[in-house]
């Protein structure tokens, strides 16, 4: 299996400096115009100096899939209940156990355990049976990074590729040039034993000339470089694609224009090309863009994570400023035994100055914001799961999709809000979510100041649950917490 990016050693020369910069932990941040630094000392010693502002941290859809490819290199299992529409309700609906059951070409068998799968995943079991089918099957798949979503579409277009065609067969467009390249090199280890099978990257940087002939039967792309190279440069003739593939779907419609230039690509597409779409989420925007590019389709889709606060303890902290905050979190911290603690901040100025007076108290804590590249923010989440810190603090971009078992207690060290300082419900719910998960109990403490009391009166009633006052110079009060 070949990988092609400008040609010849190019690919394995990119492919080389990418290992490299994913697993490089020190990156030299932006510079913020007109902002004070702060030196902090990181995790190994060295120095950053860090910008402060007042920003809320937005959450990155494109930079939050990216981050869980990365932080999920193993399967998990998912615990959503699968629901399947199929665009013929009466044709038997069929469900496999084992990856052989599938008949897969042996050099794909070979492919597959290589890369570690022993059985399909959940989501595997239900969509490799509609996507290997013949004729062909249109699908639109909702499924979150790491259940094995990936390996299932390219199983479905190494599965379809004729090595001895010497022209594109299958391509997958992806919204962002690193999503790209990690679906690119899934595609690389799957196809490992496929020797006459080769992947080209249409991504930024990568430019063909025009007229060039291509060889490759697998291009992995992004929507604009995808569409130059369909129509401006004449590099792909789409009318031969036997497998389109659009991944990140949610992702792609956040972005703009790239639904305007995937749905182009799509209708130069043959009625006999199978289409495959997949998305993490479906709110109506992404279900309305589905049903455009996607005709006659099966549909795979999970029912909604039921998060819930029942096996959850929370209290509240009065505190006039951040100063009684951090008092107060000293005091709990110092009274209680935790495993391990996430602490949320609103904004990354908070976030930092939290950092560094844990630092300075001799607490082991690592910091993680949107500032950071995804892969730190990757190798900080790791580092957390292996217990090399106890304390994570973070704004709203680790609000979702990181479960570390081991997390005991939650800390909301300002409260979400919104805009006009509405309660942010939702991120609340997903913020103390991720302590209590996997049936075990967990604590959840609210540090607020006198005039954000009726907003925490506000998410307990919508939760229909019981938020205690907690004094936290009572230390006997602390201790007597049931944990």
């Amino acid at each position: 299996m070949a990988s092609l990016l400008w040609g010849g050693d190019a690919g394995a020369a990119e492919s080389e400096r990418l290992n490299s910069h994913f697993s490089n932990f020190s990156h030299t941040r932006k510079n913020l115009r007109g902002v004070k630094s702060t030196t902090v000392r990181n995790i190994d010693g060295s120095i950053n100096n860090i910008k402060e502002d007042d920003e809320d941290d937005v959450v990155d859809l494109a930079a939050n899939s990216l981050l869980n490819k990365l932080i999920r290199q193993s399967l998990v299992e998912s615990s959503h209940r699968v629901e399947v529409l199929q665009k013929d309700p009466s044709s038997p609906l069929y469900s496999v156990k084992t990856f052989e059951e599938l008949r897969l070409k042996e050099e794909l068998l070979k492919g597959i355990y290589a890369m570690g799968f022993n059985r399909p995943s959940k989501i595997q079991e239900m969509a490799l049976p509609m996507m290997l089918a013949h004729p062909p099957q249109n699908l639109i798949a909702q499924s979150q990074s790491g259940t094995g979503k990936t390996a299932a579409f390219v199983l479905a277009m190494l599965s379809r590729v004729n090595a001895l065609e010497l022209f594109p067969q299958c391509l997958c467009l992806a919204p962002t040039y690193e999503l790209a390249l990690q679906t690119g090199r899934v595609v690389e280890q799957m196809g490992k034993f496929c020797v006459d099978v080769q992947v080209m990257y249409a991504i930024r940087g990568n430019r063909i000339p025009r007229g060039t002939d291509i060889t490759k039967q697998i291009i992995i792309g992004t929507p604009g470089t995808v569409l130059d190279w369909c129509f401006k440069l004449k590099l792909i003739d789409l009318t031969k694609i036997r497998v389109f593939v659009l991944d990140e779907a949610d992702v792609m419609i956040d972005t703009q224009g790239f639904s305007d230039h995937s749905i182009r690509i799509q209708r130069a597409l043959p009625s006999e090309c199978q289409m495959l779409l997949f998305s993490a989420t479906f709110e109506d925007s992404v279900w309305h863009f589905a049903e455009r590019i996607i005709p006659d389709p099966n549909v795979i889709k999970l029912r909604k994570e039921e998060l819930t606060l029942n096996n959850i303890r929370q209290y509240y902290v009065l505190c006039e400023h951040r100063n009684d905050k951090y008092q107060a979190l000293c005091n709990i911290y110092g009274s209680i035994t935790i495993g391990q603690a996430i602490i949320f901040c609103q904004t990354r100025r908070n976030a930092k100055w939290l950092t560094v007076e844990m630092i300075q108290d001799g607490h082991q804590v690592s910091l993680l914001s949107g500032e950071l590249t995804v892969e730190q923010r990757a190798s900080i989440i790791q580092r957390f799961r292996d217990g090399k810190e106890k304390v994570l603090i973070t704004t709203n971009v680790c609000a979702r999709g990181i479960d570390v078992k081991q997390v005991t207690i939650v800390v909301n060290f300002d409260l979400p809000v919104k805009q006009g300082e509405e309660p942010d419900y939702e991120t609340y719910l997903h913020r103390i979510g991720r302590t209590g998960r996997f049936g075990k109990k967990g604590l959840a403490f609210n540090m607020i100041e006198v005039d954000k009391l009726p907003s925490l009166m506000k998410i307990q009633d919508h939760f229909n649950s019981s938020i205690k006052q907690l004094n936290a110079e009572d230390m006997d009060e602390i201790e007597k917490i049931d944990y």
